[in-house]
C-alpha cells in the first residue's frame, strides 16, 4: 500500500528523490504480449534467432514497453496525495531511450519530484524526473520528464 501524504508535505518534496520501485522482470512473454497489443512485431523484439545476430545478441523490449512500466513503478514508489479524487497522466516533456532492455532483465523506476503547480481547473500538476534502471548495468534504459495531474 502506498503512503499517502498531505498536499503541503508532497509539495515540500520538490527537488528530492521520492521513491524507487521494486524490480520488474521484462521477459520474452511480456515483450511478445506488448508486440501483440501494439502490432509492433519488429524482429529485434520477437525473433530470438534473428535478434541473436544483432549487436544486442538477444531480443530487446520495445522502448514504449519500458516507458509504459513507469505507471507500475510509480504505484509502488511514489507517495500518494491525501484527498485526491482522481489522478491522470498528462504527458511527457521529454523521453530518451538510452540503453536497450534485453529479454530476461529486470528494471526499476527511480523518481525525483521536480515541480508541483496548481492549475486553474483545481488540478495539481506534478513534474517528475524518472529514470528506469536496468539491474546490473550502469547505463539506464530511459530518462523522462513525466507530467501527471491530480484532482482534489
Amino acid at each position: 500500500m502506498r503512503t499517502a501524504v498531505p498536499l503541503d508535505d508532497y509539495r515540500a518534496m520538490v527537488g528530492t528523490e521520492v521513491g524507487v520501485s521494486d524490480w520488474v522482470l521484462v521477459d520474452q512473454a511480456r515483450i511478445d504480449a506488448f508486440a501483440e497489443v501494439t502490432g509492433d512485431h519488429q524482429f529485434i523484439h520477437v525473433n530470438p534467432e534473428l535478434a541473436a545476430q544483432t549487436p544486442f545478441g538477444t531480443t530487446i523490449a520495445h522502448g514504449y514497453l519500458t516507458l509504459s512500466l513507469c505507471s507500475v513503478f510509480a504505484y509502488g514508489a511514489m507517495p500518494a496525495v491525501e484527498g485526491v479524487k482522481m489522478g491522470v497522466n498528462y504527458g511527457l516533456n521529454k523521453v530518451r531511450f538510452m540503453a536497450p532492455v534485453k529479454s530476461g532483465k529486470r528494471v526499476r523506476g527511480r523518481f525525483t519530484l521536480t515541480d508541483v503547480t496548481q492549475r486553474p481547473d483545481t488540478a495539481w500538476q506534478s513534474t517528475v524526473a524518472v529514470t528506469v534502471e536496468i539491474e546490473g548495468e550502469t547505463k539506464p534504459a530511459l530518462a523522462a520528464e513525466w507530467l501527471t495531474l491530480v484532482y482534489m
